[in-house]
């Protein structure tokens, strides 16, 4: 398999993955022509993704997902709570995902298995992907409310983990954002700061885990460096300073990695 994140932030996720002779759209957030572009640059020509698969119902990750998959004629995969969102009934071919099971996309040999685990958030339900091809695995966890136990027993022993890191706290609390905002991003519906993304780190990172990448870093209230910082001391402390850690941007597809 191979990644690679096309953005990462609060106007607009998308990551494309490759598995055997299957391409997988991972949320479709970005505009149209912003989408186009990002596809185009990744040499993804029309009709060669195979299945979309859908986080959760908030825009900036379903936008554009029934439109790619109309064009592309592919299968969107979403929570069934979500399957007729207005972004999401214009893909022809719909199919819900299982929650906390796994939910094989294509068939035989080529299957691409995706365990899913609820996770806290404030659009019901959302999300978290382990996801299975040829032996090897990719975790993505992002809008989280919380850290989660239950939902690293699910996600975990993957090769490359896409996590979210959206905001450092004192950042927030200082910032622009009404307290209203600042209340829901910091609360169990929201999302993940530095410091709750180690927690989650110290629990998802297992002996195989060789490439972090943080995600949907906060342009406002969060900095690269401050959460690659946050990570790589946790790994470090974790004696898995061999782990490469990466932060997906919103302006500009990230590195096709190997899983």
């Amino acid at each position: 398999m191979r990644i690679r994140v096309l953005a990462s932030g609060s106007r607009g996720n998308a990551a494309l993955l490759w598995a055997g002779s299957q391409v997988l759209l991972l949320d479709s957030g970005l505009p149209v022509n912003a989408m186009t572009e990002r596809l185009t640059e990744s040499r993804v020509g029309l009709k060669a993704i195979d299945h979309v698969v859908v986080t959760h119902g908030h825009l900036d990750h379903s936008r554009t997902a029934g439109i790619v998959a109309k064009r592309h004629g592919a299968t969107l995969h979403a929570p069934a709570e979500i399957l007729e969102h207005r972004a999401v009934k214009r893909a022809p071919s719909r199919q819900a995902l299982g929650i906390g099971v796994e939910n094989v996309l294509g068939d035989g040999l080529d299957g691409v298995s995706i365990r899913t685990a609820a996770v806290p958030h404030d659009c019901f339900p959302t999300l978290a992907f382990r996801i299975e091809h040829g032996g090897r695995v990719l975790g993505l966890l992002t809008d989280c409310g919380e850290p989660r136990e239950d939902v690293a027993r699910a996600i975990g022993d993957t090769d490359v983990l896409l996590l979210e890191a959206n905001h450092d706290l004192e950042l927030l609390r200082a910032g622009p954002y009404p307290q209203s905002l600042k209340d829901r991003v910091m609360g169990p519906g929201g999302h993940l700061s530095n410091d709750q993304m180690t927690v989650m780190l110290r629990r998802l990172a297992g002996p195989r885990l060789h490439t972090l990448v943080l995600l949907h870093l906060s342009a406002h209230n969060n900095r690269p460096e401050l959460a690659q910082e946050a990570a790589r001391r946790t790994l470090d402390q974790m004696g898995r300073g061999d782990v490469r850690v990466l932060c997906a941007e919103q302006d500009r597809a990230l590195e096709t990695l190997d899983v």
